[in-house]
């Protein structure tokens, strides 16, 4: 694939996201508490009110501006398996396939708490061999709360640098900036998490991080206070702290956790949210399985997603054996 027609498609990956923005901007000052108000109950997530505004914008916006001469599948909550642009288009017919998480981290945003994110992947279509490893572009976009001055967006085409810009709220001015991971090689004194945002499994995963900070050295050390812990309940805000240089791991074991206190895996991280890791590996950083193999799961709205974020090679060398190790002992 050509690098300007990724170009292109990145392009048009962020302008969509600008509008996302807007719209939810816009709808907030009018709406008020309706965004927290329950829409629909899915067997992938609980859908509210903002989730809808968004979905509207998405497909307006593509009606308007998408390339008809590149169809393409979307997979994204609220529309039907099979969803495609131009529609009617069969899928076996679509180039492309775009995953879309509009707002990652809905409940932060409709509580008026922190940033959520809209997300977006597109990958070559292959069918339902299509995985994470197959996303070639990727881009976020902050939709940030009522007080906010200021919003990043993130995106970049598999093998070429991240792009960030940063945006005046007030009159849509936006500048470059240059996201710069962690160079530490250890969590000391750093922001370092083991996912655990509900009360489902918390006491078995706290366990198994306190196992991970005792065999990284840093548990007890100097009376303790040595890993601070962030639950930002966002796999894109994940993401984004990772490559802002404000968190230097974390780690979403849910798939792994949940089965053994006997819980579905409804709760766990999907495709859709963990669509934009090209960009923390674009900055520098590692995403990677528990295990250390890369990310393959196909993209979809129900495959459960194990992963973990490192800012750097250097801290993934050193933590990935001692998480392999307890996670092995765990069976």
């Amino acid at each position: 694939m050509e690098t300007s027609t990724l170009e292109r498609f990145r392009r048009l990956l962020c302008s969509l996201q600008d509008d996302i923005q807007r719209t939810l901007i816009a709808s907030r000052s009018r709406q008020g508490r309706r965004f927290a108000e329950v829409a629909e109950v899915t067997a992938e997530d609980t859908i509210f009110h903002v989730d809808k505004i968004s979905e509207e914008v998405i497909l307006g916006w593509l009606e308007k501006n998408w390339p008809r001469a590149w169809p393409v599948e979307l997979v994204m909550e609220g529309l039907p398996p099979g969803a495609t642009f131009p529609r009617g288009v069969a899928v076996k017919q679509t180039r492309w396939k775009l995953v879309l998480d509009p707002i990652d981290g809905t409940r932060c945003l409709m509580h008026d708490k922190r940033s959520a994110w809209a997300l977006a992947g597109l990958a070559p279509q292959r069918g339902a061999r299509t995985s994470l490893r197959d996303v070639v572009v990727a881009a976020m976009t902050e939709l940030p709360t009522s007080k906010a001055g200021w919003a990043d967006q993130l995106s970049a085409v598999r093998g070429g640098p991240l792009r960030a810009t940063r945006r005046d709220l007030r009159d849509g001015r936006g500048k470059r900036w240059t996201p710069r991971p962690s160079a530490a090689v250890d969590c000391d004194h750093g922001f370092a998490s083991v996912v655990k945002f509900f009360p489902e499994a918390k006491a078995a995963t706290a366990a198994l991080e306190e196992e991970l900070w005792c065999g990284l050295g840093l548990h007890g050390r100097n009376g303790g206070a040595r890993v601070f812990d962030d639950q930002y309940p966002s796999t894109g805000g994940q993401l984004y702290e990772l490559i802002a240089g404000h968190d230097r791991l974390i780690a979403d074991l849910r798939p792994l956790l949940l089965p053994r206190v006997g819980l579905a895996s409804a709760l766990c991280c999907h495709p859709y949210d963990i669509c934009t890791a090209l960009l923390l590996e674009a900055a520098g950083g590692v995403v990677a399985r528990p295990d250390g193999g890369p990310l393959v799961a196909r993209l979809d709205l129900t495959t459960p997603v194990a992963w973990v974020g490192y800012a750097n090679p250097g801290l993934a060398r050193r933590a990935a054996p001692v998480l392999r190790r307890l996670l092995a002992e765990l069976g």
